[in-house]
Parts: C-alpha cells; sequence; structure tokens
C-alpha cells in the first residue's frame, strides 16, 4: 500500500470498519487496564491481560509509525525530519507515544517504581478515541471555539477565590491557618459541595461564607452556559451543512 493511501486511511477516511476496530481495542484496553489494578483478577488471569497488552501495543506502534512515516505526504509536514517532529508533536500524536512507551521503558531497565507510575499513562488510549468518535470531535471544537470565553470565567473565578481566602484568612486565622487552606474552603464553598471539614466560626466569616455561596451558584453555571452555547451553535452549524449537502 502506497504512502498516500495510508495516510488517507490513518488520518483522513471514515472508514466504519477501520474505525470501529481501533475504537473496540481503544475502550478494551481502557477497561483492562482498569480490571488489572484489582489484584486477585490480575493475577488469576495474568497470561491472558499480559497477551492482550503486548497484542494491543503491537496495532499501536504500528500505528504511530505508520503515521510518522506516511505524514510527510501533507504539505504541512513534507519535509521527512522536521515535518516528522512537528507532526509527532501534535498532542493527540504526543498520546500515542505516551499510551505505548510504558510497554518498552522496562527494555531500558527503568526504575519499577517509576515504571509503576508511568504505566498509568496506558490509560491515556482512551484519549485515542477522538479521532474515532463523531461526538469526541465535538467536544473537542466546542472546546477550541470556546476557550477564551472559558478561560475568561475561570480567571473571574480565580481572582474572587483569591479576595474571599485572603478575607477570612485575616478574619478568622484561628480556623484557617495559611491562605491556600482558606482557598480549599473557598473552592469546596463555591462548588456548593460544602464538605464541612472547615467551615466559618464567627458572625462575619459566616456572612462572607454566606455571599459566596450565593456568588458559587451563578460563577459555576457560567462555564455550563457558556458550553451549552457552543453546543448549540456547532449543532446548528451541522444542521445547516447536512441541508446544503442533500
Amino acid at each position: 500500500m502506497s504512502k498516500e493511501k495510508i495516510f488517507y486511511y490513518l488520518e483522513i477516511s471514515t472508514d466504519e470498519p477501520v474505525d470501529k476496530f481501533f475504537a473496540v481495542l481503544i475502550i478494551t484496553n481502557v477497561i483492562a487496564v482498569i480490571i488489572s489494578t484489582v489484584d486477585s483478577i490480575y493475577y488469576s488471569y495474568r497470561m491472558f491481560f499480559d497477551s492482550f497488552e503486548t497484542f494491543s501495543v503491537f496495532v499501536f506502534t504500528a500505528e504511530y509509525i505508520l503515521r510518522l512515516w506516511s505524514c510527510t505526504v501533507h504539505p504541512d509536514y513534507s519535509h521527512h525530519i522536521w515535518g516528522r517532529i512537528r507532526y509527532a508533536l501534535k498532542p493527540l500524536v504526543i498520546v500515542d507515544l505516551l499510551s505505548i512507551l510504558p510497554f518498552y521503558l522496562p527494555l531500558l531497565s527503568v526504575d519499577l517504581r517509576i515504571l509503576r507510575i508511568l504505566r498509568i499513562f496506558r490509560i491515556l488510549r482512551i484519549l485515542k478515541l477522538e479521532r474515532y468518535f463523531r461526538a469526541m470531535s465535538l467536544i473537542v471544537r466546542v472546546l477550541k471555539k470556546t476557550m477564551d470565553e472559558l478561560v475568561s470565567s475561570m480567571i473571574a473565578i480565580g481572582i474572587l477565590l483569591i479576595i474571599v481566602a485572603s478575607l477570612m484568612y485575616y478574619i478568622e486565622p484561628e480556623t484557617f491557618h495559611s491562605i491556600p487552606e482558606a482557598m480549599w474552603w473557598g473552592i469546596v464553598t463555591l462548588s456548593t459541595v460544602g464538605y464541612g471539614d472547615v467551615y466559618p466560626q464567627t458572625a462575619l466569616g459566616k456572612i462572607v461564607g454566606s455571599i459566596l455561596a450565593i456568588l458559587g451558584i451563578g460563577l459555576f453555571g457560567l462555564p455550563a452556559g457558556i458550553l451549552a452555547s457552543g453546543f448549540i451553535e456547532e449543532l446548528r452549524k451541522k444542521n445547516e451543512e447536512d441541508l446544503v449537502s442533500q
């Protein structure tokens, strides 16, 4: 198969059998990683888990190598060295690498404690689903288009959190021994979770806490409204495109 066809099937084509194969493989991989953390199950079926992991890594490694090899077909990555480096630095391609890297690290005699930590990167394979599900692609597009608004709302929440946490630190130093500790209380209050592990004791502190809780309802609803608006806009555009194509 030519380089152009390989690039087409891996990057452009929406061929259902290929997409379904990778989607099923990724989902079963994530399920296997989760179940394998239960020692009693893992050691009972260790051969199956290890064989399935080897097969999956073989497929994902082949996919990764073929993507790097064929990416020079695209004009943006046409240089046989720098083009491939630029392609390899794409977020999803980095995810591809991180999802297979833990399998090969033991060959380099990596410290087992570090290896245990890095093995959790296998769960990142779930992010590869973005290529094969339109719904996930829609989510990514909405996040990209609303990023400025989301960042602005998060900055507003952060400013309010810092101001209130600083006030509570000076109002109730016996309860809140530091501003970071007060910020933890502020996050719990803003999000209306209210764990109750720490709370204001004085009348003034309770007044500030009440105001923060009320503001939190509106401020934490802001990102949800921004995302909802983004989804509505994307779905409207998709419906218009479908009507035009008919």
